[in-house]
């Protein structure tokens, strides 16, 4: 993963002349190299990247197409980077606002010799596009939180806690190469469930439907999918519900394609659970790209302008939540091609009964 030339080329017909890179999901996706600090100043012809002692060794073996420039302890940033505005002649930089404080921002406005313009577009849509091999990455970190699923499946029972669960989830996402989890797992049993994003709790699992949203983070990418089990056996309402949130999705997937807009794949799902009788227990959008972070840009909600376009990868996950009763959510994650979408979760959605 190296797209500085990307970068580059994005920067040709913009009105600033650098962009500073900050944030740290965009530093991995510019150069492929992940660091918890540096900063990258690219312009359309050159670029830098600013670090630390920690990092500058590891830079040097795995960054490639930008000079690494060390930042040690009789140096700054700022003073670095105001040497290279100096020497490429930079009047304006755009920075990312999105992951940039205000202390920060005032800080730099300060100290840079050039005028900051807010350009956190840019990177929100580059990154919002990926290549057949990120698709690569992002199935093969889903294998690995499919596969840890299934490992827990046989410790699925009314003794074991919520919290416990989840813990047992994340070690097997480890044991199975996964690099860390991609975010808290959230694990909700019984009445619990009708909470879309609740915590696990140190209470034992109880009978009714089990909701699990888990994923994985493997060389940086992240893994995202959703399954709801029954406890016993389900009743006739539970049974609507399930098959309700179930055809919503179906009916989502068959029309995704580039070109649509956000808000009508959300339509396509919602339409389903209103005619059900049930749409005002869907409160959350239908869903949202992933990539580097787990919610990145554009999203599928009756909020969103956004048009999808081929090469995002989008989670599907429409859900029905009855509050102190119960809930469901089905989440799939898919790549958008100008003919329709592929999806990449493997996982079987049938309802799956623990007796």
């Amino acid at each position: 993963m190296n797209n500085i030339d990307k970068v580059k080329n994005a920067l040709k017909d913009k009105p600033y002349d650098a962009m500073l890179i900050t944030g740290q999901a965009s530093r991995l996706y510019t150069g492929g190299f992940n660091s918890s600090a540096g900063v990258f100043l690219i312009t359309p012809t050159d670029a830098w990247f600013f670090v630390d002692p920690r990092y500058f060794e590891m830079a040097q073996s795995k960054l490639t197409g930008a000079e690494i420039l060390l930042v040690h302890k009789d140096t700054t940033f700022t003073g670095m980077i105001n040497a290279k505005i100096d020497e490429a002649g930079i009047s304006s930089i755009g920075f990312e606002d999105g992951y940039t404080t205000y202390a920060s921002y005032k800080e730099w406005s300060e100290k840079y010799k050039a005028t900051l313009v807010p350009a956190q577009k840019l990177m929100t849509e580059l990154r919002a596009i990926k290549n057949r091999d990120d698709l690569e990455a992002m199935t093969k970190a889903q294998r690995v939180a499919e596969q840890s699923f299934e490992d827990i499946l046989p410790l699925i029972n009314n003794r074991i806690t919520e919290k416990e669960l989840a813990t047992e989830l994340i070690y097997r996402m480890m044991k199975n190469g996964a690099d860390d989890k991609g975010f808290d797992p959230i694990v909700v049993s019984g009445p619990r469930s009708s909470l879309p994003h609740g915590v696990p709790t140190n209470e034992q699992i109880t009978d009714g439907f089990l909701t699990i949203d888990f994923g994985v983070k493997l060389d940086g990418w992240i893994s995202d999918c959703t399954r709801t089990l029954c406890i016993g056996k389900p009743s006739d309402e539970m049974i609507k519900v399930y098959d309700t949130v179930l055809t919503a999705q179906k009916s989502a997937l068959a029309i995704i394609s580039a070109g649509i807009t956000g808000k009508d794949v959300d339509t396509a799902a919602r339409s389903v659970i209103e005619d059900a009788g049930y749409g005002d227990y869907f409160g959350h959008g239908l869903g949202h790209s992933i990539g580097l972070e787990v919610h990145e840009w554009p999203r599928a909600s009756q909020l969103s302008t956004d048009i999808l376009s081929a090469g995002t990868v989008l989670t599907v996950e429409p859900g029905i939540y009855l509050p102190g009763r119960f809930g469901v959510r089905i989440e799939d994650t898919v790549y958008i091609t100008d003919g329709g979408c592929e999806n990449i979760t493997k996982l079987p959605k049938n309802m799956i009964v623990i007796d």
